[in-house]
């Protein structure tokens, strides 16, 4: 759902945001194999993210990655600790949830009879991993699970007149206590109540996009929808969204981020989970409502130092790769898509590059951080009618 773009997070946040997606596939890999990794998501990377920006010390959560295909077999920062293996756990036994509602509706392969009982065997073994590691970092992860079964019951008994919040009932609970167990493991217990009320929206809002987003779907293949069961038109839809969003602005104002800030301000270390929960959630209901414009479309032809311009060109790397070890990064990229899609660093020169098919999610221009980037590279917004105070 969360789908930010490095021409909005800035050099600093996007660095940020990196550390935490490489934090979270690494977690999994180290607790549960390579496997595993395929269900690294960027929805799942925010109770990272938000561990980190209330911890008292940030960057004790950081460690130095081995080179890794995705980044051009460079090395980097990256996220580690309770955070990222918070975030692997919730992420294993969502997933898990996930590929058992394909196996129900028959999607695709799912379909036939032995790929859907290998599919019951992975997803099994992801709710085991997800147990142990969220028995490690003092997560149970029962309430994940028990959300799962109910949502089936629910969904089951759902007809038109059904109040779609109680269809996403589940889901605002399984969200709400992961985002209020990472108040635990920064130690800032008092943190839960918001952090819950932020989760609980949060899950809300990804449950109401999700079935925005699939409803035209899911009525040509007859799977069942939240919206197109209770009757939910899509004007209540948006409202019950912009509704979600409002309140996990107003629920974030009373977190007490990393460093001694106070509620209702957030420090650099609270801002990249602002930029995310605060700014980029808006950019999502537009993008699910189809309401939305590509602010960096006009390419090369827009003016220097404007949202649509292309970024200045790098200094050249003394650092270049010889023949064959460029041609095995190349290799590397080439097997794992980054040179068709996303952003990769050149094989030989490192240089920044986008990929031919990337789908950067640049939309969005209305809002303030997108424009006229009055929120720093801190995620400090000055002027920006979000109604924060970060005492820039």
């Amino acid at each position: 759902m969360v789908r930010p773009c490095r021409h909005r997070l800035g050099e600093k946040l996007t660095a940020q945001w990196m550390a935490h997606l490489c934090g979270l596939c690494l977690a999994l890999r180290g607790d549960h194999g390579q496997l595993a990794r395929i269900v690294t998501n960027y929805d799942g990377l925010l109770i990272s993210v938000l561990t980190e920006a209330q911890a008292e010390r940030p960057d004790a959560g950081r460690r130095t990655a081995g080179p890794c295909p995705l980044r051009g077999m460079r090395t980097a920062s990256v996220a580690h600790g309770e955070g990222a293996r918070l975030a692997a756990a919730v992420s294993l036994v969502l997933a898990s949830a996930k590929m058992r509602d394909h196996v129900a509706d028959g999607d695709g392969m799912l379909a036939r009879k032995p790929v859907a009982f290998a599919a019951r065997r992975v997803a099994a073994s992801w709710d085991r991993a997800g147990a142990r590691t969220g028995s490690d970092v003092g997560f149970d992860t029962a309430v994940l699970v028990d959300a799962v079964d109910r949502q089936t019951g629910i969904e089951t008994l759902a007809g038109p007149g059904t109040p779609v919040l109680t269809v996403t009932e589940p889901t605002e609970t399984a969200t709400a206590a992961a985002f209020a167990h990472t108040a635990v493991l920064a130690g800032r217990p008092h943190n839960a109540v918001p952090l819950a009320e932020a989760g609980r929206l949060f899950g809300r809002l990804a449950h109401l996009l999700d079935a925005v987003e699939d409803q035209e779907a899911d009525v040509a293949s007859g799977a069942w929808n939240p919206l197109t069961a209770t009757g939910t038109p899509l004007e209540e839809a948006r409202r019950l969204a912009d509704d979600a969003v409002h309140g996990i602005r107003l629920a974030l104002r009373e977190v007490d981020w990393g460093s001694g800030v106070s509620p209702g301000r957030h420090s650099s270390d609270g801002g990249l989970a602002h930029r995310l929960l605060v700014h980029e959630l808006p950019n999502s209901v537009r993008r699910a409502f189809g309401t939305v414009s590509c602010a960096h479309g006009t390419g090369p032809y827009a003016p220097p130092g404007t949202p649509g311009a292309p970024p200045p060109p790098e200094p050249p790397r003394r650092d270049r790769r010889g023949l064959l070890a460029g041609c095995a990064v190349w290799l590397g990229l080439a097997c794992t898509c980054q040179l068709c899609c996303g952003t990769y660093e050149d094989p030989w020169s490192g240089e920044r590059k986008e990929g031919s098919c990337a789908n950067c999610d640049c939309s969005g221009c209305g809002d303030c951080c997108s424009c006229c980037n009055c929120c720093g590279e801190d995620g400090c917004c000055d002027g920006c009618d979000c109604g924060c105070d970060c005492g820039c």
